[in-house]
């Protein structure tokens, strides 16, 4: 292979009086290359930060995995913990109930979500714990009743740690004058703020016993939790721990974090995919003017490559010519777009926030989105993926100009010339 090949590529795209038009289409095409990856780069980051941000907050607030009888609810769930711990790939389990209710402060009323939970073994399946802004998990002790609310809960009713709340159950009780809710009367012992607005804005801890007596439980909860050692294995540590439960697990049910957000989750990968998929067009639009920047080429250089085909130039050579011009200026993009890409993706928590101050905007409120913050995610298999499909597609642009270069017949150019 001749190095003179690549020296008249690389000089073909030097700037000089007589080929500006070209130069510039050329800068156009390597613009447009660079400005789709970054675009493309960015969008993906964005979206994998999303991704691992909620999917760490979600598993944040609950389990990895669940177990439950029929009527979600857990019999003889002190018997059956310690099943559960033989197994290997099981770091803790512990219990809670879960319920709704009204809460109610002063003229405000609101629905919320209550949990009712056992605070050492909690800290050991979840990370609530390091979410509280106010107070502490332990200060949830049976028959204090005391309740820990969410953030934004806690504004919306305009209460503070030591106010006291009132709890009604939608469950009914009979009484003298016939069927009523229950309602107990809570203190505030701290407020938590996870940074989603579902469980910011309609979310309540209490202790386990008082959500026992509240909901009329006795010695039931509605599940245990699992936490494993890892995460993407659920579905062969539930199958496993079946064979330890009492019947060999008949009756009991594994609801796994895969399958509780699975819509979630999938809605998100394809979104992700979609936007590949658009963005992508944008390289491809600017891959494919290296064609028109190519046929501009070889109209101009015919008497050019007329004089190297007699001069013993084969085909091949003009082929491997005109191919390394395009691939040059696909390679020159895909770098450019690489480094700015991945320097706005490392950078997007700068960015933002930059951007939202100068224009007094908000991207993602919290009150829509279930993160009010941009996070952004990296990963070297994107960057691989954009640039192939960059680079593929700047080969797929210099196919029919170089064949084009090659197909020329020097005995037609220099006697027009002559």
């Amino acid at each position: 292979m001749k190095a003179y090949i690549f020296r008249l590529a690389s000089t073909y795209l030097s700037a000089r009086q007589d080929n500006r038009f070209i130069n510039f289409i050329s800068l156009i095409s390597v613009i447009g290359i660079t400005l789709g990856i970054t675009v493309l780069l960015t969008v993906l980051s964005i979206m994998n930060g999303f991704q691992f941000e909620l999917r760490e907050r979600i598993l944040g607030m609950t389990s990895h995995m669940s177990l439950f009888e029929d009527n979600n609810q857990l019999h003889r769930w002190q018997e059956i913990r310690p099943l559960l711990l033989k197994n290997q790939a099981i770091i803790s389990a512990a219990p809670n109930i879960n319920g709704q209710a009204l809460i109610s402060y002063g003229k405000e009323v609101k629905g919320i979500l209550v949990k009712g939970i056992e605070p050492e073994l909690e800290k050991q399946v979840s990370q609530l714990n390091s979410y509280l802004s106010e107070g502490e998990l332990n200060s949830l002790q049976p028959n204090a009743f005391n309740i820990i609310l969410g953030a934004e809960l806690a504004n919306h009713l305009g209460v503070e740690k030591g106010d006291k709340i009132t709890l009604i159950t939608p469950q009914v009780g009979g009484g003298i004058v016939g069927s009523l809710p229950r309602l107990r009367r809570f203190v505030i012992s701290g407020i938590i703020n996870v940074g989603m607005h579902q469980y910011d804005s309609a979310f309540a801890l209490i202790h386990l016993q008082d959500a026992a007596k509240f909901y009329r439980m006795e010695d039931k909860v509605s599940q245990l939790q699992l936490k494993l050692k890892n995460l993407f294995e659920v579905n062969q540590t539930a199958k496993s721990l079946t064979t330890v439960l009492p019947n060999k697990g008949k009756g009991y049910f594994f609801l796994t974090w895969q399958q509780q957000h699975n819509n979630f989750f999938q809605a998100i990968q394809l979104e992700k995919r979609i936007m590949f998929i658009i963005i992508a067009l944008i390289i491809a639009v600017a891959a494919f003017n290296i064609v028109s920047t190519m046929v501009m080429v070889v109209n101009e250089k015919k008497s050019t490559i007329a004089i190297l085909r007699t001069q013993g130039a084969t085909q091949k050579e003009m082929i491997l010519l005109f191919f390394s011009q395009g691939i040059l200026i696909g390679l020159l993009g895909t770098f450019l777009g690489i480094i700015i890409g991945t320097l706005f993706s490392l950078n997007i928590d700068i960015i933002v926030p930059a951007i939202e101050t100068f224009f007094e905007i908000q991207f993602f409120p919290a009150d829509v989105y279930y993160i009010s913050t941009v996070p952004s995610d990296l990963q070297l298999q994107d960057i691989i993926w954009v640039a192939t499909f960059s680079f593929l597609s700047s080969i797929l642009a210099t196919i029919y100009p170089a064949w084009r270069a090659s197909s020329i017949q020097p005995s037609e150019i220099l006697r027009h010339q002559c």
